[in-house]
């Protein structure tokens, strides 16, 4: 299983929803995580203080939600020992000595089938 630093994520987040993505480093396809609803999502501060705490609220809940959209993210990419990349499952090989990108398959003359065709 691949190892994602929280900075590589990419932030999809809106006002009411907390959401995060890494692309594919061979393709570009941009693969998300799960939507998380942010807890006060609706409903609006009575007060400038309700809002501070509102906001507060907002940044503790984003960083948790990163958090765990590191791990699960880290599921549905797959880390090339060669080349160091995080590439998607149709853009990374099962090979017969060593599962690799198809990039460095390329360049090895690797024969490998994609994790997901």
């Amino acid at each position: 299983m691949a190892y994602i630093p929280e900075d590589a994520l990419t932030d999809l987040s809106t006002k009411t929803e907390f959401c995060f993505g890494i692309p594919c480093s061979q393709c570009g396809t941009l693969i998300q995580s799960s939507s998380v609803r942010f807890s006060r999502a609706g409903i609006a501060p009575e007060s400038e203080e309700k809002q501070i705490i509102f906001d507060a609220l907002y940044r503790q809940e984003k960083e948790q939600a990163k958090k765990i959209a590191a791990c699960r993210l880290a599921e549905l990419v797959n880390f090339c020992p060669i080349c160091r990349r995080l590439v998607c499952d149709r853009c990374f090989l099962i090979c017969e000595d060593l599962d690799m990108c198809v990039s460095c398959a390329e360049k090895l003359k690797e024969q490998g089938t994609p994790v997901t065709p």
